[in-house]
């Protein structure tokens, strides 16, 4: 694309989503096959991110306010709150950080340990940047000058009732001692929007039978495969957060640190909830 159309494109008021010029902009460690050590594939990049963005851009016709508060370069976590089901959350913030800045950045997600085995999930995910949420995977990546997005809710946070939405169920202290570990720092990131996408039930007892950390049914067809409903997504990145301290102390002293971050999603979350006129627009 020449300097002239991306001008008409400004001056329409049209995002710049060049998706093959971004891809291409990305810092990606690969070996001479073009795969990262995680499986990573800029090509697979491309064709995940053609597909995200359509989903962010006119599905979701997400909103991302502070994306400047991510830098574009060094090792980052992205903490967030958790909800809908199914991680579509992370879908959009991820494309949000890919889309919106003037330099894109590829973020890492922290997948549930259930998700590989799921049929082609494994595959997929590791093609597409995504790993499983282990604390070796996360400093590998840290250790890589890479970003990486955790939710600390887990499982707790994406199954919660309708009757909870927007509030955020408790944090695991995992990302705190890798920002501590690893000196990096912690951007909070309130969702709104994903806690609508997919009202559901959760039936135990067929989450217990199939392994899974939940089994949502919807009130609305396919009822056991929730589709998201075309909720309208909004974004707030915050401030980078710096902690320091030993990364071994007992849960009981990180626990300050830890509520920090929590508070500081949870007032953004409350705002976001105040600005916002109606869940689908």
């Amino acid at each position: 694309m020449g300097l002239l159309d991306r001008l008409k494109q400004v001056r329409k008021g049209v995002p710049d989503d060049d998706i093959a010029g971004r891809t291409q902009a990305l810092v990606v460690h690969g070996n001479e096959f073009g795969f990262d050590p995680f499986g990573l594939s800029r090509e697979s990049v491309r064709t995940a991110a053609t597909i995200a963005r359509w989903l962010y851009r006119h599905y979701f016709r997400a909103e991302s306010f502070g994306i400047e508060n991510v830098p574009t370069t060094g090792r980052l976590i992205l903490v967030a709150n958790h909800s809908g089901q199914l991680p579509f959350d992370g879908l959009v913030i991820g494309s949000a950080c890919f889309l919106e800045p003037p330099q894109p950045r590829l973020i890492r997600a922290m997948v549930e340990f259930f998700v590989p085995t799921v049929p082609f999930a494994s595959y997929l995910f590791s093609r597409w940047g995504q790993i499983t949420g282990t604390p070796e995977n996360c400093r590998r990546l840290l250790s890589a000058e890479e970003a990486v997005l955790v939710f600390p809710e887990g499982a707790r946070g994406i199954s919660k009732p309708f009757s909870k939405r927007y509030q955020l169920a408790e944090f695991g202290k995992g990302f705190m001692r890798l920002a501590l570990e690893t000196g990096a720092p912690i951007v909070p990131v309130a969702v709104i929007g994903a806690e609508e996408q997919a009202p559901a039930i959760n039936v135990r007892p067929l989450a217990k039978l199939l392994r899974m950390p939940s089994f949502p049914v919807v009130p609305y067809p396919p009822f056991v495969a929730p589709l998201p409903l075309p909720v309208k997504y909004r974004l707030y990145f915050g401030e980078p957060m710096k902690f320091s301290g030993d990364p071994d102390d007992d849960d009981d002293l990180l626990d300050d640190k830890v509520k920090q971050v929590k508070n500081r999603i949870q007032g953004m979350i409350h705002q976001g909830l105040r600005a916002r006129e109606h869940v689908f627009w």
